[in-house]
């Protein structure tokens, strides 16, 4: 493996997906056809995608000795050695020092926004990720601080705190989906990740569960009681799309035990990837058509 093949690896390029929360600011203050926000969001999820990037370097720099116990990080270009740990802090500095002062030039909010992010994930990979819950509830915020990263990024008007609270339900389903598949993969004495100590798969599946029933309740009160929304309340027909995609979700993950990298899940199911793209459509049909 070439040394720039290495580094992309490490950085996680799939990962960049998850930054697709940056856009609900966008999308749900109708702001899709002003110009200079669209251009404005799309440059700061790009460097919100190599702060991210940052972290997953700091993260395999930390876990090197773990991840060359695990059965497949050890794969991991950091732990196999085929990348030098002085190059991937001298990548990861590098791109501090570029996405950080842009990142202030875009909007001081964001900048403080991408330190708080940087911060916080790089106490989850310290200390949080292993306690019970507490990781579950970290990695959740992960996403609804994608979130106001997008709204800080742009003039909002209306923007409906229903989102937040959406996001943060949707999140608590994804993190608690990916301790779950964690768990399920388990063989006897393959468990480097002590955090899963302090779960069952009964007791994940009931907080599924609970997320999953939480994150369509907070989205259809969304669709009727947002500022911004038609009259008509034609927003309230989305809600089907969401349901399968919730409930699709659930099924990967308790039937066919899918469901470790979330970005993958998306990526690799095609119902689920056309009930993303149709409750995408009926979204911009509603907001630019009513």
């Amino acid at each position: 493996m070439s040394l720039a093949r290495a580094l992309l690896k490490t950085m996680r390029p799939k990962q960049w997906a998850k930054n697709i929360f940056i856009f609900a600011a966008l999308v749900f203050d109708r702001k899709l056809l002003h110009l200079d926000a669209v251009l404005t969001t799309i440059a700061g999820a790009v460097l919100f995608s190599l702060l991210a990037s940052v972290v997953y370097i700091i993260n395999d720099i930390a876990d090197v000795e773990a991840d060359r116990q695990h059965p497949t990080k050890r794969n991991r270009p950091i732990a196999a050695g085929t990348l030098p740990i002085p190059v991937a802090w001298g990548t990861a500095i590098t791109l501090l020092v570029i996405t950080l002062p842009l990142a202030f030039v875009l909007s001081p909010a964001f900048f403080v926004i991408c330190l708080i992010y940087l911060s916080l994930n790089l106490a989850y990979s310290r200390w949080l990720k292993h306690v019970a819950l507490l990781d579950i509830i970290v990695l959740a915020s992960f996403y609804v601080i994608r979130v106001a990263a997008g709204v800080a990024l742009i003039q909002v008007e209306r923007f409906s705190p229903w989102i937040y609270i959406f996001t943060t339900f949707l999140a608590l389903l994804i993190g608690t989906g990916k301790r779950r598949n964690e768990l399920a993969e388990l063989t006897d004495g393959a468990n480097t990740r002590r955090v899963l100590d302090g779960y069952t798969l009964n007791f994940l599946d009931q907080l599924i569960g609970l997320a999953s029933g939480v994150t369509i309740v907070t989205y259809s009160l969304y669709t009727f009681s947002a500022p911004n929304l038609p009259e008509n309340h034609a927003m309230m027909l989305t809600i089907p799309f969401v349901i399968y995609s919730v409930f699709r979700y659930q099924y990967l993950l308790q039937v066919k035990n899918i469901g470790g990298a979330p970005e993958d899940v998306v990526l690799s199911d095609r119902p689920l990837q056309i009930a993303v793209a149709l409750f995408g459509l009926a979204v911009l049909v509603i907001f630019y058509a009513f």
